[in-house]
């Protein structure tokens, strides 16, 4: 690789996000930014292999995109309609000259992204496109799609965006809390489905995406306890990475682990993004669920009292049938057999095709002494489940059947 592809790849990898939302707050253009961004590239890999580094490649890439964007407009059958936009942007590539910082709008460009005409699975796809600068590949691979049903997906968004005139906007206060939620809710998506293990794009942790989209809304809007709780719930999930399965290749519950092997600095960051959120006095969802995570690092065991009351007021936030089914977990954990058989009794139509259910009644039978219905529950939760749970319902079944 030579220093000029070297360079390139850095800026790319890094500044994609930014270099787009800037592009985009100037130009207004979500779909034809990125084709400027990449034309504007391309052109970087001949310049500088030719005259070297500039002394600003980051501000270099952004004026060559605009004037990439100046030509496609001048271009256009339409050029004259857009006079006043071509001078805008000449005037906006001269300023790049002198200015000595260019804004941060990655805010505008995920709000953009998990606006709510889009579909839960685009404001995903598309965030890990433009914000965290993903492949088409490898966001197919995220979802087990061909990569040029992905690109249809990715294409019909950003003409959605301009057709519907999404406004590239972070939303006025009235509208804040509900937008807010949903684009928590991307980056923790995000997160769990890197979790799950699934396929992803080599060398690009889903995990350590979604840090970095919840450490990027925490720097760009400090001091919002939901925010903070989202970082939190991602730091504490995530620190426990190398104790999630033992040398078997087994899924490790959180209060089985080998705390040692727990990422001590990582762990230590959420907890104290979570005391900052709480003491706001402010609680939401994500706070909550950060609560309960630190819960289940507590040694010498899991604080399931504590849990369970937690999972009480996150029904209040979310009142669904996964929080009601966690709740049971964890009134099972407590000794309360009764409770948790009632609400997963109550819960069997609801979660019958959702392999975690399955997995929570197998326990519950398993625990209340009623072992032939939990060896058939446990062979019906091994349905849908992944290689690691597998080996984990797989050694229960032996344990049971011995």
């Amino acid at each position: 690789m030579t220093p000029a592809e070297a360079a390139l790849a850095a800026l790319m990898g890094q500044g994609r996000g930014r270099l787009l939302a800037a592009l985009i707050a100037r130009t207004g253009d979500f779909p034809g930014a990125e084709e400027a961004l990449q034309e504007a590239a391309e052109a970087a890999l001949v310049h500088w292999g030719r005259s070297g580094l500039p002394d600003r490649p980051e501000a270099w890439l952004l004026r060559v995109a605009l004037r990439k964007s100046i030509d496609r407009h001048r271009r256009s059958a339409r050029a004259g309609a857009h006079a006043a936009l071509i001078a805008q942007l000449g005037a906006e590539e001269a300023a790049l000259d002198t200015a000595e910082e260019i804004p941060d709008d990655r805010l505008r460009l995920i709000f953009t992204c998990c606006h709510p005409a889009l579909e839960p699975k685009t404001q995903v796809a598309l965030t890990l496109r433009t914000v965290c600068g993903l492949t088409t590949a490898g966001i197919a691979a995220v979802f087990l799609d061909s990569e040029p049903t992905m690109a249809q997906r990715l294409s019909r968004a950003r003409a959605k965006i301009a057709a519907a005139r999404i406004p590239y906007a972070v939303p006025g206060p009235g509208e804040w809390p509900g937008r807010l939620g949903a684009v928590l809710t991307v980056v923790y998506l995000i997160f769990t489905t890197g979790y799950a293990g699934g396929p992803g794009e080599e060398a690009r942790d889903l995990c350590d995406e979604a840090v970095f989209l919840a450490r990027l809304l925490d720097a760009l809007r400090p001091g919002d306890p939901e925010v903070e709780g989202c970082l939190a719930l991602l730091l504490l999930t995530h620190s426990r990475r190398a104790a999630r399965r033992d040398a078997a290749g087994q899924t490790v519950p959180p209060g089985r682990q080998d705390a040692a092997l727990w990422d001590a600095p990582m762990r230590a960051a959420g907890l104290a993004h979570l005391d900052r959120a709480m003491a706001r006095g402010a609680a939401g969802p994500f706070q909550i669920k950060a609560a309960i995570a630190a819960c289940q690092m507590v040694r010498p065991g899991p604080d399931w009292p504590q849990i369970a009351l937690l999972y009480d007021r996150l029904l209040s936030f979310e009142p669904t049938p996964v929080v009601r089914l966690n709740r049971a977990v964890a009134l099972m954990e407590c000794g309360d057999m009764v409770r948790a058989g009632g609400e997963l009794t109550a819960l069997a139509a609801e979660l019958a095709q959702y392999q975690p259910f399955h997995a929570a009644r197998a326990e519950w039978l398993a625990r209340s002494g009623r072992r032939d219905e939990a060896l058939a529950a446990f062979a019906q939760a091994l349905t849908g489940a992944g290689p690691a749970d597998s080996a984990f319902l797989r050694a229960r079944i032996a344990s049971l059947a011995g």
